[in-house]
């Protein structure tokens, strides 16, 4: 096993503390599991990542015309996403899309 030195800011230090407290592991297996699941991650993504450069287009379209076109089975269904407008952005505008028509008042006469 190999050793490292590691420079943490105090407060990620103590929130470390607390998790490796909580799950009654120490500090050290704490971080060493959690850099094997980062590892593991990013390892994958590389690896499905590459498997798609292989991938022959051709292929997957002949296989996928053999798939039936049938309801999916009942709770296999795909969820239905409501699109919700984002509020954090401003609305479209509506410039040279219509000319405003513009009212005056009239006077009126007594």
């Amino acid at each position: 096993m190999s050793s490292l030195s590691l420079r943490l800011p105090e407060s990620l230090h103590r929130k470390l503390r607390e998790l490796a407290k909580r799950d009654d592991v120490s500090i050290n297996q704490l971080i060493a599991t959690a850099v094997a699941e980062k590892t593991a991650a990013l390892l994958t993504l590389e690896y499905l990542e590459e498997r798609a450069r292989r991938a022959d287009p051709k292929l997957i379209d002949r296989l996928l015309s053999r798939v039936p076109d049938v309801p999916p089975v009942a709770g296999d269904e795909l969820p239905v996403v409501r699109k919700r407008p984002n509020k954090a952005l401003p609305p479209p505008s509506r410039a040279g899309t219509s000319k405003r028509r513009r009212t005056t008042k009239r006077a009126v006469r007594g």
